[in-house]
């Protein structure tokens, strides 16, 4: 099995929906743009936000095992996915990159 790279790519905030529909929370989001993390098959990787890693996990396996041309075609390199995190206030969108090592 494949390691996978994580890499955060891209953040977002839209104030307007978080002023109108969300309770006030003290901490939203620990991610940084450029932060990476790596994954081994279905292990977390450490400080990677739950709710990323429940959307992203399918995927990561799936690089994981092997797989590539996720959705046909959908990107340049074949051994990666674009994946963004399903908080509609704050997306974080992720590179998934497969890695060259094999996952101990």
């Amino acid at each position: 099995m494949k390691r996978v790279r994580i890499t955060v790519k891209k953040m977002a905030q839209y104030d307007d929906l978080i002023e109108q529909y969300e309770n006030p929370i003290e901490h939203a989001c620990s991610m940084e743009l450029g932060q990476t993390f790596v994954a081994n098959g279905w292990n977390q990787p450490v400080g990677l936000c739950d709710s990323a890693w429940e959307t992203m996990s399918p995927f990561v396996m799936t690089l994981a095992h092997g797989g590539e041309d996720i959705y046909d075609g959908w990107m340049k390199n074949p051994k990666s996915a674009m994946i963004s995190c399903n908080d509609g206030f704050r997306p974080v969108s992720f590179l998934l990159e497969t890695m060259d090592e094999e996952a101990e």
